[in-house]
């Protein structure tokens, strides 16, 4: 019989604290939902490693490397074809994560496969903030080096076929959120404010270099903030 009543005594904190914790657990709020993965699209003569300094960053605030996607592409094809590419890319991030949306970070000419994407091929459905960092929107007078090279150069010529097309009705389409980030000194832009989207965040990021543009950790700070 005594030793019946220590075995109860020994079990009733144990069931007690079992309880307790069950308790706890329903009353704890559910956990912070993870990040939206990022689908980081290099520009012209680039590829996924133009991304690294970012990626470190993001990781350091809190990303995990499973949240973080540059991919790399052949960047003389047209960026109509690179959108339809872009698309697939998005598709495999979010069977991969289990998440309903991404955001894009695109650099220089990344924007405008990737603006395609949102407007001609269903991206707004996926994609929860845009981001366009020294972004060629509307064209640049320099694209006229390599037009004759690269069709995705021609395409970025001020007044082409595809930035016409690109660029009419509404250059922010969805309910994604969007915005650009630009400089006012960039040799690669010109006029820099070709940039500047129409119904985006547009944020003048002061006198950095193009190629500087994605690695800047002051404009990071800023392109993190606004995703977050």
């Amino acid at each position: 019989m005594q030793r019946h009543k220590r075995r109860i005594a020994t079990a009733f904190p144990a069931l007690v604290a079992s309880l307790l914790l069950s308790l706890s657990l329903a009353a704890a709020p559910a956990r912070a939902a993870t990040h939206d993965p990022i689908v980081f699209v290099h520009g012209l003569s680039g590829d996924a490693s133009g991304w690294n300094d970012w990626i470190a960053d993001f990781e350091a605030d809190g990303y995990s490397s499973s949240e973080l996607y540059a991919w790399s592409y052949d960047w003389g094809q047209s960026n109509a074809t690179t959108a339809q590419q872009l698309a697939t890319e998005v598709k495999s991030v979010l069977a991969k994560t289990g998440a309903s949306k991404v955001d894009i970070v695109a650099h220089s000419m990344g924007v405008l496969s990737s603006r395609y994407y949102l407007k001609n091929l269903g991206g707004t459905s996926y994609v929860d903030d845009f981001v366009s960092v020294a972004g060629v929107n509307h064209g640049t007078s320099v694209a006229s080096w390599c037009a004759w090279l690269y069709t995705s150069c021609k395409e970025m010529q001020t007044g082409s076929s595809y930035l016409t097309a690109l660029n009419s009705g509404d250059e922010t389409p969805g309910a994604v959120s969007y915005a650009s980030y630009w400089s006012d000194c960039d040799a690669a832009v010109v006029p820099n404010s070709s940039a500047l989207l129409t119904g985006a965040t547009n944020v003048d990021a002061g006198c950095i270099s193009h190629t500087d543009m994605n690695n800047d950790h002051g404009v990071y700070e800023q392109v993190r903030n606004f995703i977050a």
